[in-house]
C-alpha cells in the first residue's frame, strides 16, 4: 500500500490546470501512458487541488460501490451551484440527495418514458422535416435546437410558444457559458461587472420565467392529466417515505435547470457524433437505416451507445473523500477528489478491442462488461435521465434515417473534439450532407 499520492505530471499546478481545461483528453491520455492506470493531477481553483484519476473497471466499481457518506459527489461539483442551485440533484449528498432522487425517479421510469415518447417523436419529426435535401447540416447546432425543444416541452411542459421563445435564448446562454465565468464565481467582486453581471441578469430572468411557470402549473386544474416531467414532479411527495415532503418551488427550479444542463447538450453532442460516424461508415449506416425502417430500436440504441463510447461527452465523475480512505491500494487523505475517468475507461483495449473503431455491435454481442461503459456514471449517482436520453436519441435517429442518407462533406474525413463548458463536442459542429431517400432498404 502506498502512503502518498500516486505519481503524476511534475509540471506546476497552473500549467496542469491550463492543459486540463483546454486539452483534457490529450493530457489524460499522455498521463496514462506515462504513469499507468492511476495517477494524480495537482490543479488550482476552480478545479480540485489533488485529483487522483482511476480508469480500471475494478477501481471504478470500488468507487461507485463505496458508502455515499464517505465519497461526496455533490462537493466535487460545487462549481456548478451558481447555475444549478443549492438543491440540484448533482450538488447534494447523503440524505438530501437520496430524498431528491426518490422524488424525481418516478418521472423517469419505463412507464413514464413511454408516455413522453410520442411528443419526442413529434418534435424530432418537425425539426428533421425542415432539413433541405442536398444541404450540409451542422448537426451539433441542429441537435442542440432539437433537444432544447424537447427539454422545454417534454420536461418543462411549456405549451405557450411565446414563453418558450422568450426562454430558449436565455437557456442557450447558460448552456454555452464561457469558462471565464468560473473565475467570477471564485472572486465575487467580478460579478458586478461585464460578462459576470450579464450572466447574473440572465439568470434572474430565467428564474422569473421558471417560477412563473411553476406557479401557474400548481394552480392548473388538470395537473393530474398532464404527462410532462414538471407536472409529475409537482405531484411527487408523501409517498412510501413519510419524510419525503413535496418539492418546494426553489427545489423544482434547481432540478429543472439541472435536467436542462445534464440532458440538453450531452444528448445533442452524442447525436451529432452518431450522425458523423454514420456518415463516415456507409456500411454501418445501411444497417442503421434498415433498423430504422424495421423499428429495430436495439440496433439504433447500439449506434448511440457506441457514439457515446468513442466520443465521450462527459470526461469523468468526481467524488470528494470525507475521511481518509484506501482506494485502489492507495491511502488517500480526506479532501482528495477521486476521478473515475470515463474517457480513459472507454478507450481501454482490454475492455473494447479495436477501441478506436466505430462498432455498434459491441453493444449487441454481450461483450461490454460492467464498469467499462460509463456515460451516465454509476452507483447511487447514476444519471436518472439515462433512460430518457437513450429513448430520445433512438427516436431522433429513427426520424433522420427513415428520411435521409448521410455523407461527409467534400474534404471532411475526421471531426476533432473540443471542450465546451463541461462537455466534449464536435469541434466543427459535425457537418453532414443530407440527401432525401424515401426508399425502403432491402
Amino acid at each position: 500500500m502506498s502512503n502518498a499520492y500516486p505519481p503524476g505530471p511534475p509540471v506546476p499546478s497552473a500549467v496542469q490546470t491550463a492543459l486540463y481545461a483546454r486539452w483534457r483528453g490529450a493530457m489524460l491520455r499522455a498521463a496514462a501512458r506515462r504513469y499507468g492506470d492511476v495517477f494524480t493531477l495537482h490543479l488550482v481553483a476552480p478545479y480540485a487541488e489533488n485529483l487522483v484519476v482511476f480508469s480500471r473497471p475494478e477501481h471504478i466499481r470500488e468507487i461507485f460501490a463505496a458508502d455515499p457518506a464517505d465519497l461526496h459527489a455533490g462537493e466535487g461539483n460545487r462549481l456548478l451551484v451558481h447555475i444549478m442551485g443549492e438543491h440540484s440533484l448533482l450538488l447534494t449528498d447523503e440524505d438530501e440527495h437520496a430524498r431528491a432522487r426518490r422524488l424525481l425517479m418516478p418521472a423517469f421510469v419505463g412507464s413514464s418514458l413511454r408516455g413522453y415518447r410520442t411528443l419526442v417523436e413529434a418534435i424530432a419529426k418537425a425539426h428533421v422535416d425542415r432539413w433541405a435535401s442536398g444541404s450540409t447540416v451542422h448537426t451539433l447546432d441542429r441537435m442542440n435546437e432539437l433537444t432544447l425543444d424537447v427539454i422545454m416541452q417534454v420536461v418543462f411542459g411549456m405549451t405557450d410558444e411565446r414563453r418558450r421563445d422568450e426562454l430558449a435564448p436565455r437557456l442557450r446562454r447558460i448552456v454555452n457559458i464561457n469558462p471565464i465565468m468560473f473565475f467570477g464565481w471564485k472572486y465575487p467582486r467580478l460579478q458586478r461587472h461585464g460578462p459576470w453581471k450579464r450572466f447574473d441578469d440572465n439568470q434572474k430572468a430565467i428564474d422569473e420565467l421558471l417560477y412563473s411557470e411553476i406557479s401557474e402549473r400548481r394552480a392548473h386544474p388538470d395537473l393530474d392529466g398532464r404527462a410532462d416531467v414538471l407536472s409529475r414532479l409537482l405531484a411527487a411527495g408523501s409517498g412510501e417515505n413519510p419524510s419525503d415532503a413535496p418539492l418546494s418551488d426553489a427545489e423544482l427550479r434547481d432540478q429543472l435547470v439541472t435536467l436542462l444542463l445534464a440532458g440538453h447538450e450531452t444528448t445533442a453532442s452524442a447525436l451529432s457524433w452518431a450522425c458523423h460516424e454514420l456518415a463516415a461508415n456507409p456500411q454501418i449506416q445501411a444497417q442503421a437505416r434498415q433498423a430504422a425502417h424495421d423499428g429495430d430500436e436495439k440496433y439504433l440504441e447500439a449506434v448511440l451507445k457506441e457514439a457515446m463510447r468513442l466520443h465521450t461527452v462527459i470526461a469523468a465523475t468526481g467524488r470528494k473523500l470525507t475521511r481518509d480512505m484506501t482506494i485502489g491500494g492507495y491511502a488517500l487523505p480526506k479532501g482528495t477528489v477521486v476521478s473515475t475517468s470515463i474517457l480513459l475507461a472507454h478507450q481501454r483495449a482490454e475492455a473494447f478491442p479495436d477501441a478506436l473503431a466505430f462498432r455498434p455491435e459491441r453493444f449487441l454481442d454481450g461483450s461490454v462488461a460492467a464498469n467499462t461503459w460509463l456515460p451516465f456514471g454509476g452507483g447511487v449517482r447514476r444519471c436518472i435521465g439515462a433512460g430518457f436520453s437513450l429513448m430520445e436519441g433512438t427516436a431522433v435517429l429513427r426520424e433522420i434515417l427513415t428520411r435521409y442518407r448521410l455523407s461527409l462533406p467534400a474534404g471532411v474525413t475526421d471531426e476533432p473534439s473540443r471542450i465546451r463548458n463541461i462537455t466534449h463536442v464536435p469541434a466543427h459542429g459535425a457537418p453532414v450532407v443530407v440527401t432525401a431517400d424515401n426508399s425502403v432498404p432491402v
